[in-house]
């Protein structure tokens, strides 16, 4: 961990910026926001009509002059000044005021996995603009790893798979620090667009936006098995005509067209394990694989994932806010390091 735990007990609030969903954490409070990562504009006056999950009901559904914005990609900013706007209008202006009234405002935020510079530049301009005098950064595999309880801090390996809309972070970590990991370009929105794709190459149908995730709908039952349902229905807009058709799919065509992106997260695992020292692979023999984040509840992944690496995988409990939750419990000083001296034991 590249900032120290004391330093996360001085915080005052703690966020992680992601591209699905904003949560911000404020110490003795708990988690205050969780709200879809999502801001509608009126470019003629550039004034903000909506932020969170109204701004996400109007996408696709607005006239040309509003324009809904996503100002996070892949756990990075790449707008700060809407950032900044949105998650004012998330905090409110009662929960602004508690947060000004503290001259020596503290943050932290989650950053993912090897971000570079000018990602962690943003994240920190971000919440300085909204009054922090200080931010932390901790990486996301980290946080999420304390949230969902595993011995971080522990001589011990834990493998955490952090499943993200836009990627999925794969690591091992040991002694509370990262001993290998792996940043993928591959999340759920990767997983729907393959069936997208798939259901208008194949099927010459469009998707309504704002329908619930396509995959799910595809693939109900029991997801990306093999014992799901043969057939599925699903409703869409003729891609030629543009009128309302309902198409019967095959399930196994679906599945084959997961292929491609499921691939490559199997390959990002199998990388990390590779790189890893002997002693730590025996350990997650045992252990396994813990999965968190929103797309750790795709129906099935579990166990595509126990079929291809033949070890244990489990899913948090609460995968989807994992990464905040320990952060927050860092900044309440819930955590505890380990302490090493050797000196001491001798001296007794």
């Amino acid at each position: 961990m590249s900032v120290s735990l004391e330093q996360l007990r001085r915080c005052h609030v703690a966020v992680d910026l992601g591209a699905a969903r904003t949560r911000v954490f404020v110490k003795g409070a708990g988690l205050v926001v969780d709200e879809p990562s999502v801001a509608a504009v009126n470019t003629r006056t550039g004034s903000l009509i909506a932020v969170g999950a109204l701004a996400e009901q109007m996408t696709g559904r607005t006239p040309h002059y509003i324009r809904v914005v996503r100002p996070v990609s892949g756990g990075t900013v790449v707008d700060i000044e809407m950032a900044q706007r949105m998650l004012r209008h998330l905090l409110g202006e009662k929960l602004r005021r508690q947060l000004r009234r503290n001259l020596r405002l503290r943050a932290a935020a989650c950053t993912p996995h090897d971000a570079d510079p000018l990602a962690q530049r943003a994240a920190v301009e971000t919440l300085v603009g909204l009054g922090a005098r200080r931010v932390e950064l901790v990486d996301t595999l980290i946080a999420a790893a304390v949230g969902c309880g595993l011995p971080v801090e522990q001589p011990t390996a834990t493998m955490i798979m952090v499943c993200g809309a836009a990627t999925t972070q794969v690591a091992v970590l040991s002694l509370g620090s990262i001993v290998t990991a792996e940043r993928l370009p591959v999340g759920g929105n990767a997983i729907d667009a393959a069936v997208i794709q798939h259901l208008r190459t194949q099927h010459e149908l469009m998707l309504p936006s704002q329908s619930v995730r396509p995959l799910q709908l595809a693939l109900s039952g029991n997801g990306l098995t093999s014992q799901g349902p043969a057939v599925t229905e699903i409703h869409g807009r003729d891609v030629a005509t543009g009128l309302a058709r309902t198409v019967h799919i095959e399930t196994a065509a679906v599945l084959n067209a997961l292929h491609t992106p499921l691939t490559s997260v199997l390959d990002g695992i199998g990388k990390v394990l590779r790189d890893c020292p002997p002693d730590l692979v025996a350990d997650l023999a045992d252990r396994g694989i813990t999965m968190v984040g929103g797309s750790a509840l795709l129906p099935g992944l579990d166990q595509m994932l126990r079929e291809a690496t033949g070890m244990p995988v489990e899913i948090a409990e609460r995968p989807d806010v994992c990464a905040i939750l320990g952060l927050g419990a860092m900044l309440e000083g819930r955590i505890q390091p380990l302490v090493l001296n050797p000196l001491a034991e001798v001296a007794g």
